[in-house]
């Protein structure tokens, strides 16, 4: 008996039998029939067999929870976060804003799910968790088990349930954020909840766990879509951590409100036991957010590197939280399609800290007709809608040319090329692509504007010195989806600390990394195969791309990111080493998150000089960037 074949009858029966209910049956029932006899064969008491006759609807009941399904105790406040975390190593995760949800597993089978209620007692859901994809229906362990999670609704499932949700004349939902409550409460169309998707955080089973890292790999191993998580050695790498959670409310495909760290030693647990209310083990790092209702002026359609038209509006000037918006992301073609957002629509947007502000929901709707492009407003190509997505299908579309050579740009350090010079670079055909960029000769830009012969010998100079980058500046400036600096790290330590090592990566040797969930990493594999050519390319017109050595977060520098600049006494490369072998991250452009610029230059005309005092971010020299790491 294989329970990937178990696994893929499940999914199949219960996608047949929705659409036969639907009246739009794709086999006949011969052949509907021929699954069921196999999956009995193989495993009898499969619960999705209970689904025999299968009704729209469920009669929710009270189901009592053996261990109560405490909240958590929070805070907004780094300070607070990190002389938590003193008392010992931490593991963290994403807060998920969804609906716990508790499933119970006898003898390898789903018997029970249920939601978390007021702790003590929730909803008996398990016909709808039988339609939720990433809980599985039955795992390899045959002991009595508890696995808990969240169940949450990602942006692609919403926009096709929200046209679902249309045809069957439901009331449309208003927000991605009160959507799963909604579903998991329905006692009809409970179909609907195939929408939904599930994220295992914790196991309570009989196996003698030491840590909080080892339940998750538990449960990965079981079959369980987890969360990617971080283990940090107390306060190291915590503000890199909550820099990703920040980043990923703006552009991630599901909503967080934070992060929730869990000490990693289970005897930490015990010793510290739990209140009445929460466990004294476990706190939310949430980021304080202020909505407001702010008026819809205009939509604005910019395309992305690869072809993705990104909506944002351009609302009424709105004070939010401390700061006057102007502007507030949308994040795809099927949120706008989903509301039918245009000018006039009044709507709920937020910003939590120094996160971009972003759209929530509709409050009021305009009377003004619903449009969205159907040429690229860049190239005047005809849009291709995929999904949630609304794409240039013109790869040569000057939008996607100039964003992507741009990342290149900023990414790989290249000084004295802005934006604009970059534009008319394109604008006058020295470049098509990133590769061309080590094509060009000092003679080519003179037919710049305001460009003599010394820039021009500077900037030839400045884009040279890049062909040599060492694996993490190269691999970010080629922009491959998913793959941030902190993933590309952890990759690195794991032994791929060299290009080729990179590319022969493949889906099972990433799941063996620690914190490397299913589906982020396929994204990052199909992301990295279609930067293949692009590759080839550039390492043919003779960019090099060093092995490197990465820091493992351990040491005096740790958590500090380092960019150097202009002459130095010792070698760059012996620099860059001494900073990273104590814990020190190195960088290749300044940001205000770059902790020292590094040069003995007291002066300097360089950008990145100018960037840092503008930044006011400290530079320092070799001799304190000594003392720093003796402390």
């Amino acid at each position: 008996m294989t329970i990937q074949r178990i696994q893929e009858l499940e999914k199949l029966i219960l996608h047949h039998k929705e659409r036969y209910y639907r009246g739009h049956a794709e086999i006949s029932d011969e052949k509907y029939d021929k699954l069921e006899s196999e999956l009995i064969k193989l495993d009898p008491k499969n619960p999705m067999l209970e689904l025999v006759g299968f009704k729209q609807t469920e009669s929710l009941n009270k189901v009592e929870h053996q261990k109560k399904m405490l909240s958590l105790d929070k805070t907004y406040d780094e300070a607070d976060l990190k002389k938590w975390i003193e008392k010992g190593d931490a593991v963290s995760v994403f807060k998920i804003d969804g609906s716990s949800c508790s499933l119970i597993y006898e003898n390898g089978h789903l018997v029970t799910a249920k939601t978390r209620g007021d702790g003590q007692f929730g909803e008996n859901i398990t016909k709808k968790a039988l339609f939720i994809g990433d809980i599985p229906k039955s795992i390899k362990d045959k002991h009595s088990i508890e696995v808990r999670g969240e169940v949450y609704c990602i942006e692609e499932s919403f926009f096709q349930l929200t046209k679902e949700m249309q045809e069957l004349n439901l009331e449309t939902p208003t927000s991605q954020r009160n959507i799963v409550a909604g579903l998991l409460g329905r006692k009809e169309n409970i179909q609907l909840s195939r929408f939904l998707s599930f994220k295992a955080f914790d196991i309570i089973s009989d196996d003698k766990f030491k840590n909080e890292h080892e339940k998750l790999d538990k449960l990965k191993e079981l079959g369980f879509d987890i969360p990617d998580y971080e283990i940090h050695k107390k306060l190291k790498s915590i503000d890199a951590r909550i820099k990703t959670a920040k980043e990923f409310m703006v552009e991630g495909n599901y909503l967080i409100d934070g992060l929730v760290f869990i000490y990693d030693d289970l005897k930490v647990h015990n010793e510290l036991g739990e209140t009445s209310h929460h466990p004294r083990y476990k706190i939310a790092f949430k980021f304080a957010g202020e909505t407001k209702i702010a008026k819809i002026n205009e939509i604005e359609w910019g395309v992305s590197r690869n072809g993705t038209l990104t909506p944002v509006a351009l609302i009424e000037p709105t004070e939010l939280s401390g700061a006057v918006i102007g502007r507030v992301t949308l994040h795809n073609f099927g949120m706008v399609q989903s509301f039918e957002l245009k000018a006039g629509d009044k709507i709920e947007i937020i910003r939590s800290g120094e996160v971009i502000p972003k759209f929530l929901g509709i409050a009021e709707k305009s009377r003004g007709k619903f449009t969205y492009p159907t040429k690229c407003p860049s190239c005047g190509s005809g849009l291709v809608i995929q999904d949630i997505w609304l794409s240039c299908p013109n790869k040569i579309c000057p939008s996607r040319v100039l964003e992507e050579i741009l990342n290149y740009v900023r990414k790989a350090g290249i000084d004295d090329v802005s934006d604009k010079r970059l534009q008319e670079m394109i604008d006058k055909g020295l470049i098509q692509g990133i590769p061309d960029l080590y094509r060009l000769d000092s003679e080519a830009m003179l037919v710049l504007d305001k460009v003599k012969e010394k820039l021009a010998n500077k900037m030839y100079e400045n884009i040279q010195k890049t062909k040599e980058q060492n694996l993490v500046q190269f691999i970010s400036a080629l922009g491959i989806e998913g793959l941030a600096m902190s993933k590309t790290e952890k990759i690195i330590s794991q032994g791929y600390n060299t290009l080729e090592k990179i590319q022969s990566l493949t889906l099972e040797k990433m799941l063996n990394f620690e914190g490397f969930a299913e589906k982020s990493s396929t994204d990052i594999l199909h992301s990295l195969n279609k930067k293949k050519d692009l590759i080839d390319e550039l390492l043919s017109v003779g960019v090099v791309v060093k092995a490197d050595e990465i820091s493992l977060g351990e040491g005096p520098l740790a958590g500090k990111k380092f960019c150097i600049t202009g002459e130095l006494s010792s070698p760059r490369p012996q620099i860059e080493k001494l900073i990273k072998q104590n814990g020190g991250v190195m960088v290749s452009s300044v940001s205000k998150n770059l902790s020292y610029l590094v040069t003995n230059e007291e002066e300097s005309s360089s950008s990145k000089f100018v960037k840092a005092k503008n930044l006011d971010v400290p530079i320092i020299n070799e001799k304190k960037l000594k003392k720093l790491i003796e402390g």
